[in-house]
């Protein structure tokens, strides 16, 4: 079993190893990728009967499927404003439907399979930092009119019941998402897949196919998968193993970080088990861990390495600024991982080929909308909807390479600045 050092690979409650792939096997679907959307589709079809394959080149959520903010909420990463503008109104309204949909069939999924140490707190805390609220008590308003779904604004003074803070001036409140050990649910989830007679092999990476025949193979260093069917599954760690996926998907950076141990200290600054995320186009999200004991607090992306001194600098520096009173608060660890982004920043969900499917670029949002991207991936498959096509506007579009890159980094940056100067009025 291997995992870089997060929290959440110190505090996994189920530590097993899996296999690596020796010889041939044989099934009626083989997933490249053991993340949450590779997971999550298994688990669809492996409870409609299929004999599914799982090659991870790991262990199961060493990605960024293990590693992220754990917070599950509503919405794309690719925003309100851009996807009608691609698809029109009714169907992003459909789209943002799916997205909710997502949320509770994920906390669905984790009380039907019971899934130890899988949900750490309720609700989101959508803060935000400048003094403006009628767009904030107008997004309430739409959402439950349009979906039903009921959130909360709270002014500066109801806010600092929650937070001893101040920088926030109003946040709206959502009592319907939640927030997750990422990794403990998704190991979860993997036990379930096998328990229905799912096998999901570990250390087992890609390295050849052949997709020409009716039976689509996968080779590894010491075997080979067979299938009718293959799902591509791999996000931000996308090889070049189908040049087409990998030149759709920008690999992009974020980062956690984890403090000590101090739960009188950061009891000072916050009063909410909710989590929390700054409204900013490039803001941070934070959140109380163990009991109030901890605070996971991330933020900042980057494409190309960066200095992790210098990145916990920075959101160190955030976190103060938000609470002085944690100045003293020690940082006692942190990690990155990679989120795979498509240009349009929307998840890439269909059929490649025939009898090649592909379910990618959650970065950003991947938590509810892996959970709702499998269940649509599955009933295509299984021939029960099609659902499926609500994706289609979001194809595998060319990413730009090394120059997609750059231009998304310069944006983060140029969205950081614009975030200043709202800030400063």
């Amino acid at each position: 079993m291997r995992y870089p050092d997060t929290f959440y690979s110190r505090t996994l409650r189920d530590a097993r190893a899996r296999p690596v792939l020796t010889g041939v096997e044989e099934a009626d679907v083989v997933i490249v990728g053991g993340g949450f959307a590779g997971l999550t589709t298994a688990l669809e079809l492996t409870r409609a009967g299929k004999l599914v394959i799982v090659l991870e080149a790991e262990s199961v959520g060493f990605g960024a499927s293990g590693r992220n903010g754990g917070i599950v909420s509503p919405a794309f990463s690719g925003g309100d404003e851009a996807i009608r503008a691609r698809v029109g109104s009714k169907a992003a309204r459909e789209l943002h439907r799916l997205s909710i949909e997502g949320v509770e069939r994920l906390r669905a999924t984790i009380a039907d399979l019971k899934i130890d140490g899988a949900v750490t707190g309720e609700g989101l805390l959508s803060l935000r930092r400048f003094d403006r609220a009628d767009d904030l008590k107008r997004h309430a308003e739409e959402f439950d009119r349009d979906f039903g779904y009921e959130m909360r604004y709270l002014d500066r003074t109801a806010l600092s019941e929650q937070l001893v803070s101040g920088r926030y001036h109003h946040a709206l409140y959502d009592p319907r998402s939640f927030h997750i050990h990422p990794l403990n649910t998704l190991r979860g989830i993997a036990a379930e897949v096998e328990r229905l007679g799912g096998r999901i092999f570990e250390a087992s990476a890609a390295t050849g196919h052949d997709l020409t025949g009716s039976v689509k193979q996968v080779t590894t260093a010491t075997g080979r998968a067979e299938a009718p069917a293959l799902i591509l599954a791999t996000g931000g760690y996308t090889g070049p193993l189908v040049p087409r996926l990998k030149r759709a998907i920008l690999p992009i950076a974020t980062y956690l970080t984890m403090s000590e141990a101090a739960p009188d200290l950061l009891a000072s600054a916050i009063r909410t088990r909710a989590s929390m995320y700054d409204d900013r186009r490039a803001g941070d999200y934070y959140r109380l861990v163990e009991g109030g004991s901890r605070l996971l607090w991330g933020g900042r992306i980057t494409t190309r390495a960066a200095s992790p001194e210098g990145i916990v600098r920075e959101l160190r520096r955030e976190m103060v600024g938000a609470f002085p009173q944690l100045e003293g608060l020690k940082i006692e660890l942190a990690w990155s991982g990679l989120m795979g982004y498509a240009r349009h920043l929307m998840p890439q969900v269909g059929e490649m080929g025939p009898g090649v499917w592909h379910i990618t670029a959650f970065g950003g949002h991947g938590l509810n909308t892996t959970a709702i991207a499998g269940k649509v991936l599955a009933e295509a498959m299984l021939g029960e909807s099609d659902r499926i096509s609500m994706f289609a506007p979001f194809g595998l579009d060319w990413a730009g390479g090394a120059a997609g890159l750059v231009a998304a980094q310069l944006t983060y940056w140029k969205l950081q600045m614009q975030d200043r100067w709202r800030e400063r009025g």
